[in-house]
């Protein structure tokens, strides 16, 4: 059995074609907490998205050493579609009766990515020991599903935490220097993840509007829309080019490897787990435009926000060690609204969500205007 070498920088059809698997993973962990809008509910689909994140990230690794489109890897990826397609339906009840099956399932998506590591690592004895180190982890975090398969209440919950701080936590005790990456592939995948995961705050939208569209599901699905784009700005304008050109200019090895790890596959979970909340909020504030949210809905939506914010201003730390006082305050800002959103109709919540986040998006693009063109232009030339 052979691997193919990627070559090229830019993502192919099938990853695109993986990832729309992992469509149907974010809106199973949102229908998980929206059938259960409780703390404990909350937490639960937060473990779940992050196992499933995780093996999204293995992914996102691999196919930046190997072509995903040549050899025996095109027919191991497929087979990881269908692993992860039977994984993402066991979710509503993977705390119950689908949790074995979730776990077995999740066993063979990552088996079939060490395997391809290991035919991969072949005639690469550092990228080899990595792979054996991360086989060791990942075999503790499912055997750790399986036994949750087993147990209910706070033993299940206790198990599904210590499965996914094993399988995020592996790489850190194996070290960084034996991976390999394309930079330019490995940003512009982390970025279409992203893209990703607010298609899912859209989709929540459609999914909320249970009842006959009248003025207020018009008002809120315009207001959800602000709220989408002005998240999506906030990554695309400029964030993720500064990155990818900060990833792209690392040395390769130690230094580059350690960027992608903490910038892009551990930093980027908090900005798809906010997006997940925030769509998670919407879908309940157009269930009952005119209703106030309960609490936890509030936190998702405004909390969840507030999270997303709070990664940006860690990513941007990481690659360019500055601090991002304005969207730190937003964050706060949003979390300090909390206790107003459960008094307030949801409708009116979600336009001041929208206005906080338009408002912060005009201050940044006029605020650093003369910057924000003269970054453009140097990475277009780059």
């Amino acid at each position: 059995m052979t691997a193919v070498m990627r070559e090229r920088e830019t993502v192919t059809p099938l990853e695109l074609f993986f990832d729309l698997v992992f469509v149907l993973a974010l809106t199973q962990c949102t229908a998980l907490m929206a059938d259960t809008p409780t703390w404990e509910g909350l937490a639960r689909g937060l473990l779940v998205l992050g196992m499933l994140w995780w093996c999204w990230v293995g992914y996102s690794w691999l196919t930046s050493v190997v072509d995903p489109e040549e050899g025996v890897v095109r027919i191991a990826i497929f087979a990881a579609m269908a692993g992860l397609l039977v994984a993402a339906l066991c979710v509503p009840a993977v705390f119950g009766d689908t949790g074995l099956l979730f776990a077995c399932a999740y066993g063979v998506v990552r088996a079939a990515h060490i395997a391809l590591f290991l035919v991969a690592s072949r005639d690469d004895p550092g990228l080899r020991r990595s792979t054996t180190g991360l086989a060791g982890s990942t075999t503790l975090a499912v055997g750790l599903l399986v036994a949750a398969s087993f147990a209910d209440g706070t033993v299940q919950g206790g198990l599904w935490a210590l499965a996914l701080v094993l399988d995020m936590g592996g790489p850190l005790l194996i070290g960084q220097e034996g991976w390999k990456l394309m930079p330019g592939h490995f940003a512009e995948r982390h970025g279409l993840i992203v893209i990703i995961a607010l298609g899912e705050s859209i989709v929540a939208i459609g999914v909320g509007a249970e009842r006959a569209v009248d003025e207020g599901i018009v008002v809120a699905a315009v207001l959800g829309t602000a709220v989408a784009a002005a998240l999506w700005w906030l990554y695309f304008d400029v964030v993720a080019l500064v990155a990818a050109r900060r990833l792209s200019r690392a040395t390769p090895g130690h230094e580059q490897n350690g960027i992608a790890r903490d910038s892009f596959s551990l930093l980027h979970f908090p900005m798809v787990a906010g997006i997940v909340l925030l769509a998670l909020g919407m879908k309940k504030t157009l269930a009952h435009v005119e209703d106030p949210l309960k609490l936890v809905p509030a936190v998702a939506l405004l909390g969840g926000t507030a999270l997303y914010l709070l990664a940006h201003v860690a990513f941007r730390w990481r690659n360019i060690h500055t601090f991002n006082v304005h969207r730190t305050l937003t964050a706060v800002l949003l979390v300090a609204l909390v206790p107003l959103g459960v008094e307030l109709p949801s409708l009116a919540t979600l336009g001041m969500l929208a206005a906080i986040l338009v408002a912060l998006v005009t201050y940044e693009t006029r605020r650093f205007a003369e910057l924000r063109v003269r970054l453009r232009s140097q990475l277009v030339e780059h």
